[in-house]
């Protein structure tokens, strides 16, 4: 899927200075403000410049009271049980031990290889950890800014966005580890397909492998129906969000480029604003930044790390982005944003994602109802801060006919929906395989 970038002129200096200048700064908001770009300076210092530039460009924002959020307990039960056993390789880039839940529950600030450390726990997160399924949901590509008109560049809809973890099952058999794991040696199956809009895109689709040797990029394949055929894709391209319509599989849900390929520096942890109990589910277009937003939404004070990442060796060469700054929230195990940045150093992109916490994706779900309370990404937005363009996605979808979009660790999906023949018929069918 395409997605759109913007940016600012700003260094990772400016994040430094923002940690340094955290505490004064919470007694800036309290339960019951309204952020808007008139006031915007109130979370300068606790968002990141990416947040910030939307919330001066119309983005708002509700301050709402803290709440915690607890893991799936089956999640929480697999990491009390397996991460005692779990350390990073003697060259600090993978892990040994792994099996299921939380790789490293015990975060030390003053560990040298803290950094590495949450980026594992980004990988092997709470949030999904056996399968799921997004089904039929929609971007709308925008030029975003302060009270410009809601004029769609481009709109996306997608049949599925889907994965299948090999390894750290919780809840769907087979638990904790898939046995096509040791002949295969994958992590992870994703695939999103068929594209269904616009119409020049119909029926494309793409489907990406992680495998854990470090050395081992991922595998990568793209479905195009005027070729009629499957085409490998070169790894390189997986973070290359360029124009107005961009590709960066390396973003999506977060942070998500193969872990050994980049070094990882900790920046520090703060108190900063997130939503992770989003009040709306279809989330809501923001009128006041042309859509490129969801708003207004609740945002509460989240205790976040923040760690710096940076392609290293052969990856430098490839990638556009020189670095990323990971902001990562300390209970969700979540990124409520990530900033990217140029090589210049000047700020590129935002990722924001609007998270929801509740036993089922929306109110009137009716299959997917769980026992416990889980989390929902409700809202993703992809933001050019230097060219003012945005791509915001909205799951469940606007205009699509699936209302409860998604299916977290049920068995919606088994291996066999990775394939490139599933991919492929999907394509012609104009649907996908999982319904």
């Amino acid at each position: 899927m395409r997605f759109v970038k913007v940016s600012v002129l700003i260094g990772s200096i400016g994040v430094l200075a923002m940690l340094a200048a955290g505490p004064p700064a919470q007694a800036q908001v309290r339960p019951g403000d309204f952020i808007t770009p008139q006031n915007a300076s109130k979370v300068k210092n606790l968002v990141s410049p990416g947040v910030y530039w939307k919330v001066q460009h119309g983005m708002t924002m509700k301050i709402t009271p803290t709440e915690r959020i607890d893991w799936p307990p089956p999640y929480k039960d697999a990491t009390e049980k397996y991460s005692a056993q779990v350390s990073l390789t003697s060259d600090h880039r993978s892990l040994v031990g792994y099996v299921a839940g939380q790789p490293f529950p015990l975060i030390d600030a003053n560990d040298p290889y803290v950094g590495e450390k949450i980026i594992w726990n980004n990988v092997f997160r709470p949030i999904t950890t056996d399968d799921y399924d997004l089904r039929f949901y929609d971007c709308y590509s925008v030029n975003t800014g302060y009270n410009k008109p809601q004029f769609t560049i481009e709109y996306f809809q997608i049949g599925h966005y889907a994965g299948y973890d090999l390894v750290g099952r919780t809840e769907v058999e087979p638990l904790p580890i898939d046995p096509d794991f040791k002949k295969t040696n994958r992590y992870w199956l994703f695939a999103l397909y068929p594209i269904l809009a616009p119409a020049t895109d119909r029926g494309d689709g793409f489907i990406r492998f992680r495998y854990q040797k470090p050395d081992q990029g991922d595998d990568d394949w793209s479905w195009t129906p005027g070729a009629r055929r499957v085409r490998r894709l070169n790894e390189a391209i997986m973070s290359t969000a360029t124009g107005a319509q961009s590709w960066d599989p390396d973003h999506y849900s977060g942070f998500n480029p193969k872990t050994e390929e980049y070094d990882y520096r900790f920046l520090g942890e703060k108190e900063m604003l997130g939503t992770v109990n989003a009040l709306y589910s279809p989330e809501r277009r923001c009128a006041t930044d042309g859509g490129g937003s969801a708003c207004p939404e609740a945002y509460e004070m989240r205790h976040l790390y923040i760690v710096e990442a940076e392609p290293w060796g052969v990856y430098k060469q490839q990638q556009l982005h020189g670095k990323t700054i990971v902001y990562m929230d300390s209970e969700v195990w979540f990124e409520p944003y990530i900033d990217t940045y140029d090589k210049q150093g000047r700020l590129f992109q935002n990722h924001m994602y609007w998270v929801a916490y509740r036993d089922r994706p929306v109110p009137d779900a009716r299959v997917a109802i769980y026992p416990f309370k889980r989390s929902f990404v409700v809202g993703a937005s992809s933001t050019d801060v230097q060219e003012g363009q945005a791509t915001m996605c909205y799951l469940p979808g606007r205009e699509t006919p699936e209302r409860e979009c998604w299916y977290i660790n049920m068995g919606a999906v088994d291996k066999n929906f990775f394939t490139q023949q599933a991919m492929a018929i999907a394509a012609v069918s104009g649907t996908g395989g999982a319904q």
